[in-house]
């Protein structure tokens, strides 16, 4: 028999971006495990950016509820200057100068009266939106998507009301998330925040998250053993055909680079190698694809290297895939931060599926370095190595130069299709919803 499942997500098409693929993905292949997805997600809500093509993923006939939201962010980029049309970057990424004093001001305001963020004004509305749904149609379990952790606060409202089976998503911490110390949180906006996660996390008959070390972490906040259910890549978005190779020797990123992903030594040995190396500053391309902190820029441009830099604007998802296929080597920098070894941002798994060797700065016994060695996709280094960098990159550079492409093994990556974690995801909203 068929199950109803109501999930609470912010993020739905046409917003773009990473926030939206997770569910985007589980409810294209939940029909196939036995559950209808019913969707509730916000109408007129402040996104990143827009992407269209992922409409297409969306299920025939499902049902999508809307509720209206109102959020600060037109008071917000009135004050700093921002035009209503200019997005709002997350993870405290600028790209401009530094922020100006109003900026900081309004990072105070954000942190400890918008509790849990910035979306809380969806929640009252949503809550009576969707009492009146309950009360008018059988569902067998509910699902929260968070971050905003608005969300929770919705699904936890329900579930005190309806006793509904409730399963709780964390793409991102709450409270261990790597900017929260960036919030200016006084002593009673850090305990409200807390008090909200322990009853979120408490009261949930699931809760999820994305990395193992992330799952550690939320074990010694709650002392309740946290699911893992990774982040994947879609099959159908990679099975088009074949794609050329860039002639550049090219180093390409896609989504956000902040100020905490930023990976100084590698700035440092491409310039080194530029003025080394007969030919590199010609054939080498930083290809960045998405926002990009002033910061990284800066360095850039201090190492040498702007004229090898080449920064795109947010392209469709549908084409970003081309962008993958053809890179000769694929960066992903870790977050430098203290949640760092639980970080498996979501374009690794779109890495592997590409099949293009993955370049990884970060800490070498954490998750996202953890799994490109077992899959042999490519090559992971510390925060604080350089010889070995510099090293390792003159000899892909001496590979290209010889046959023109960077090779790499890949292996057993089929258990991160996003198919297969939907089923691992369908298990256990069967498990809650006996």
């Amino acid at each position: 028999m068929i199950k109803k499942v109501l999930i609470i997500t912010y993020y739905w098409p046409p917003s773009g971006g990473a926030g939206v693929q997770r569910w985007l993905k589980f409810v294209k292949y939940l029909r196939e495990y036995g559950w209808e997805p019913v969707v509730f997600t916000a109408e007129g809500g402040e996104v990143p950016v827009l992407d269209n093509s992922l409409k297409k993923d969306i299920p025939e006939n499902i049902e999508v509820l809307k509720g209206p939201i109102w959020e600060p962010y037109k008071v917000y980029k009135k004050l700093i200057g921002q035009k209503k049309e200019d997005k709002i970057q997350t993870g405290f990424l600028t790209e401009n100068e530094k922020p100006k004093t109003i900026e900081k001001l309004s990072i105070w305001v954000r942190g400890n009266l918008f509790i849990p963020d910035a979306r809380k004004f969806w929640i009252k509305p949503s809550v009576k939106r969707l009492t009146k749904y309950l009360k008018e149609n059988n569902v067998d379990a509910i699902v929260s998507n968070g971050p905003p952790h608005t969300t929770h606060m919705i699904a936890l409202s329900l579930k005190k009301k309806f006793g509904v089976p409730w399963l709780a998503d964390f793409r991102d911490p709450w409270t261990n998330i790597d900017f929260y110390d960036k919030l200016l949180l006084s002593k009673w906006a850090d305990k409200k925040h807390h008090k909200l996660e322990d009853e979120v996390i408490n009261l949930a008959d699931e809760v999820v998250t994305v990395s193992p070390n992330w799952a550690k972490d939320f074990l010694e906040q709650s002392k309740r053993k946290f699911q893992v259910i990774y982040n994947g890549f879609d099959e159908e978005d990679f099975n088009k055909g074949t794609v050329e190779l860039d002639k550049k020797f090219s180093f390409v990123h896609i989504g956000s680079l902040n100020k905490d992903r930023n990976p100084h030594n590698l700035w440092v040995v491409l310039g080194e190698l530029c003025s080394e190396i007969e030919g590199f500053s010609e054939d080498v391309e930083i290809k960045m694809i998405g926002p990009v902190d002033i910061a990284v820029k800066q360095e850039i441009a201090f190492n040498g290297l702007i004229e090898s830099f080449n920064k795109l604007n947010y392209v469709p998802h549908n084409e970003v895939v081309n962008y993958l296929k053809g890179a000769q080597m694929l960066l992903l920098p870790i977050n430098d931060t203290p949640n760092a070894m639980g970080v498996i941002p979501g374009k690794l798994f779109e890495y592997l599926a590409a099949k293009r060797p993955i370049l990884c700065i970060g800490p070498v016994k954490g998750d996202s370095c953890r799994i490109i060695k077992e899959t042999i996709a490519g090559y992971v280094f510390g925060f604080d190595e350089k010889e070995n960098l510099k090293r390792i990159i003159q000899e892909l550079y001496s590979a290209f130069k010889k046959s023109g492409f960077v090779d790499v093994s890949n292996k057993g990556i089929e258990k991160f299709s996003r198919k297969n974690l939907t089923g691992e995801m369908a298990e256990l909203l069967n498990k809650i919803a006996k």
